[in-house]
Parts: C-alpha cells; structure tokens; sequence
C-alpha cells in the first residue's frame, strides 16, 4: 500500500509543476502544455496536484468545459483505484 501512496504523490508533484510550467508558458506567450497531457496526468493519479496546481497558479478555473472533464478523471481515478485495491485486496491486515 505504500508503494500506491508514493506514486501517487511523485505523479502529483509532476503534475503540480506541469500545471505551473504550463501557466508560466501562457503568462510569456509560448508553448503551451496540450489540455489533453494535462488530464492525462490526473487520470493516471496526479489529479491532487493539478487540483492544488489549479488552486496555486489560479490556472484552468474558468474554463467549464477543462473543469468537467477534470472531475471526471479524478472520479475515474478514484473508481479505478479503489477497485484495484479491493481486488488485490490492499486493506488486508492480516
């Protein structure tokens, strides 16, 4: 079980810094990050750093149609895990 909350916190600290790169890119007029890296990223489990690269950067919170699809990741995320971890049964103690 360790090792789901240490890739998740690598993922999301990438996360966190794509979302930061991404919205210095768009303050400095360059290349920015494709929308569909960034939901990408959270899908696979950095979705808590896009949401605080979101909440930090105040990057991608207005755009309805980013944020719809957003959530749906992180519910699919969620769903994916925990099932993965029902199955392969993480809460045994034993």
């Amino acid at each position: 079980m360790f090792y789901v909350f240490v890739f998740y916190g690598c993922l999301s600290l990438i996360t966190f810094c794509v979302y930061g790169m991404d919205k210095s890119a768009a303050k400095r007029g360059k290349q920015r990050v494709p929308e569909s890296t960034l939901h990408l990223l959270s899908l696979l489990g950095g979705w808590f750093g896009a949401l605080l690269g979101q909440k930090a950067f105040r990057h991608k919170t207005k755009k309805r149609r980013f944020l719809v699809v957003f959530w749906l990741t992180v519910m699919a995320n969620i769903a994916v895990t925990g099932y993965a971890m029902h199955v392969f049964d993480f809460f045994n103690v034993s």
